[in-house]
């Protein structure tokens, strides 16, 4: 018995639209597979040659921060230490260190 469409895994889609630009998530879609996965973000993310390189990923496979998290997961903190210029002396004529 094969398996429906509402059983396919979702993909998330990400183009790179010119060589030497980053990869940006356009989209998700459902397939069976990574190559069904790929052939369709071709198809439907690509029609107008935008693209030059295709990145599939199993939407369960990101793991990611929330908007919520945003002020406590960025915020700097004490004990990053290695983000102080405190292992060196800095030169009189450094101005605003």
């Amino acid at each position: 018995m094969t398996e429906s469409r509402s059983e396919w895994a979702l993909w998330e889609v990400f183009i790179r639209g010119k060589r030497g630009l980053n990869h940006v998530h356009v989209g998700s879609l459902h397939a069976a597979d990574a190559q069904m996965a790929l052939h369709h973000a071709r198809d439907l993310y690509t029609r107008r040659n935008e693209g030059v390189s295709i990145w599939v990923v199993p939407s369960a496979a990101i793991t990611a921060s929330s908007p919520d998290e945003k002020d406590p997961f960025f915020a700097p903190s004490g004990d990053k230490v290695y983000r102080h210029p405190t292992f060196y002396e800095i030169p009189s004529d450094v101005p605003h260190m």
